[in-house]
């Protein structure tokens, strides 16, 4: 098994859109960069994955969701009227995959941003490292069991 990190609108797709209907499969479809394109195509049955939720009011990692179809070529390529259509993909030669996914656990309150930077052993993150801006990345396993230990930051 390996781990993941994911970046996501909430509005787009957040964990609550998992977490209505825990049995529910949502395709995490749309991705379009190549780089995170290959991680999705490394994802396997089982990986657990971090959902983070970014350009929002609150951004941190807010849940936790796993793999339960490997990779396959993403449908909205093909459609037209989709925001992630690619006219240079072919059903033949398609560029882009998805995955599908399915609820795991929400982490309430969300692991934000800042507890992340300021945590010891998380200085190797994709997540935190200086111009990575990609929406699906790895995560060390040494780095899944500390993110997992945090504590809850303090309610003010």
């Amino acid at each position: 098994m390996a781990y993941w990190l994911v970046k996501t609108e909430p509005s787009e797709c957040g964990i609550d859109d998992f977490a209505r209907e825990p049995e529910r499969v949502i395709p995490w479809d749309g991705v379009r960069n190549y780089q995170a394109r290959n991680f999705l195509r490394a994802m396997t049955r089982g990986d657990r994955v971090f959902l983070y939720h970014s350009s929002c009011q609150h951004i941190g990692i807010a849940g936790i969701v796993r793999v339960v179809r490997e990779a396959y070529p993403d449908p909205t390529q093909f459609d037209p009227e989709s925001p992630y259509h690619d006219p240079k993909s072919r059903p033949d030669a398609p560029r882009w995959q998805a995955v599908d996914m399915v609820f795991e656990r929400k982490l309430q309150p969300l692991v934000t941003l800042d507890t992340i930077k300021n945590t010891g052993g998380l200085s190797g993150l994709a997540l935190i490292k200086r111009g990575n801006r990609l929406s699906v990345m790895p995560v060390s396993d040494a780095e899944w069991q500390i993110l997992m230990t945090l504590p809850a930051p303090p309610k003010m």
